[in-house]
């Protein structure tokens, strides 16, 4: 085992390796999995699910293990019995269900620690050692509050546990977000989980970037000629970017209170669908260019001043309390469980077209979805069967179930010419005759191939962070009050004069 010492020496040889970090297992190798965290609900509902999935496909090595690790005392036993709640078996047939289900469950194993303990990471070493039998990669996911990853490193450099063999064996992390709470945390952050991990085996993941969907974006774009000459501001009036909730917040008040929904969805989840959406042709498939053509995209979006910015708070409506209302939220909390904003990129093919965005809770739908609006006809040939022609739309839907749409203007049947709007609809759950992954399933692959294309890279954060940390600032500062909507609402009454003023209207 690597000391502390050993541990930072090895570092600066490998910082000067050149090797492939999409290096294959091989048979002989053993793959680790630990989970930071293991017994709540993250792991427990979506990664322990994930990783038994990969397994019943045959994605892992036969040298496979899951280690949890938590505060929470628990035998193996007990461990094996909380994750089987959760597993089922979508990619095994329902005859060999039960015996795929307890290879893997004996394949996991628990220990009970401290998360800034060296001595406790000792004790999981302890664990994993005559079961690795020498040589092995290891998976560090940190299913924890972002505020004691450091912590978690520190003990875990300070242990020893990260393997190091340069071009033999390899130790990543996966970390959730929220990155910091600002471009100054996020920096501190980086710095601090960089003293044990190097970035390139630092793995930050936004599970909206693993969904099939999102996945597309690129092959609709460039695999698709129709699309490519149109993706520009001469064609595209206006983008649209939503994420709605019919729910409020719930039992993650502790949480979300202390960041809001721009931190907690729109600064990840919603600027990674912007920047595929808006990015150039990359010049490969490599993580390096995708990342770099994103990069560019961000670096490219002005921050976000209070004038396009619109904030509010949902109220009670019948027996959905208010949000001040939400056990664990301060009664006079001015954080906003709802924004939309204009933001514009400020890059030739993009000059004109506000991207408008807008995400929040209590309101009237679960939705997530892209809609482009394309520029409307400038003079209708057809004025005799239809006034004015719609503009086309395309639409992506994310969730709640996955789809895209082109809307276009059609005539209906009949011995009149008569027009009408009608959609043309892929609806991936009966196009495709398969299972659609989870998308925790594909990035966990992804981490353990070192495949890198859909998490974030450092300069991406902290690009993100610069387009709205002085607005949050800003707000914070000046204990700026949302706008009150009433739960099961469209949201603020605001959000549609901030649209009338980028001349556009939400879709």
């Amino acid at each position: 085992m690597f000391n502390a010492r050993n541990q930072g020496l090895c570092y600066a040889v490998i910082r000067n390796i050149n090797y492939s970090a999409s290096m294959d297992l091989e048979g002989k190798d053993a793959l680790s999995v630990i989970i930071v965290g293991a017994s709540g609900d993250l792991a427990r509902k979506k990664l322990l699910p994930a990783l038994f999935s990969l397994y019943s496909q045959g994605f892992m090595p036969d040298r496979f293990h899951v280690f949890g690790f938590a505060r929470s005392a628990m035998s193996h036993e007990e461990f094996r019995a909380r994750v089987g709640e959760h597993l089922t078996c979508r990619y095994v047939p329902e005859h060999d269900c039960e015996r795929k289900m307890a290879e893997f469950l004996s394949r996991c194993h628990y220990v009970q620690g401290s998360y800034d303990s060296p001595d406790s990471f000792m004790d999981l070493y302890q664990t994993m050692k005559p079961l690795e039998l020498g040589r092995a990669h290891r998976l560090y996911y940190l299913a924890i509050p972002p505020s004691i990853f450091v912590d978690v490193a520190r003990a875990m450099g300070r242990a020893g546990l990260v393997t190091c063999t340069p071009g033999k064996t390899w130790s990543r992390v996966i970390i959730e977000k929220p990155f910091g709470s600002d471009r100054e945390s996020s920096d501190r952050m980086a710095h601090e989980l960089a003293q044990a991990f190097p970035e390139r085996d630092i793995y930050r993941i936004d599970h909206y970037l693993g969904k099939e969907i999102i996945q597309n974006l690129l092959v609709l774009r460039f695999a698709n000629t129709i699309f490519e000459p149109l993706w520009n501001g001469r064609c595209i009036e206006q983008v649209q970017i939503t994420w709605k909730e019919n729910i409020g917040i719930g039992s993650r008040a502790g949480y979300f209170d202390e960041y809001g929904i721009i931190r907690d969805v729109i600064q990840n989840h919603m600027m990674q669908i912007l920047s595929l959406v808006a990015m150039e042709r990359p010049a490969t498939l490599n993580a390096q260019a995708i990342r770099d053509a994103k990069l560019d995209v961000l670096k490219h979006i002005p921050p976000l001043r209070l004038e396009d910015l619109v904030v509010g708070q949902y109220r009670r409506n019948g027996k959905n309390p208010s949000y001040n209302e939400e056990d664990g939220v301060p009664r006079d909390s001015v954080t906003p469980s709802y924004a939309a904003m204009a933001l514009r990129v400020d890059h030739a093919r993009w000059q004109g077209v506000p991207f408008l965005i807008r995400a929040g809770k209590g309101l009237n739908a679960r939705c997530n979805e892209i809609r482009i609006r394309f520029r409307p006809a400038t003079s209708n040939l057809f004025s005799g069967a239809l006034s004015s022609l719609p503009a086309n739309q395309l639409v992506i839907r994310v969730q709640p179930d996955e789809a895209v749409a082109l809307k276009v203007v059609s005539k209906v049947p009949g011995l009149k010419l008569t027009l009408a709007e009608t959609e043309l609809d892929l609806r991936y759950a009966t196009a495709f005759n398969v299972v659609i992954p989870e998308a925790y399933e594909g990035l966990i692959l992804d981490a353990i191939r070192g495949e890198k294309s859909l998490f974030i890279r450092s300069d991406e954060l902290a690009a993100a962070w610069d387009i709205f940390t002085p607005v949050l600032h800003e707000l914070e500062q000046r204990r700026i009050k949302p706008e009150p909507y009433d739960f099961g609402s469209e949201g603020p009454a605001a959000a549609g004069d901030l649209a009338a003023r980028h001349g556009v209207e939400w879709l």
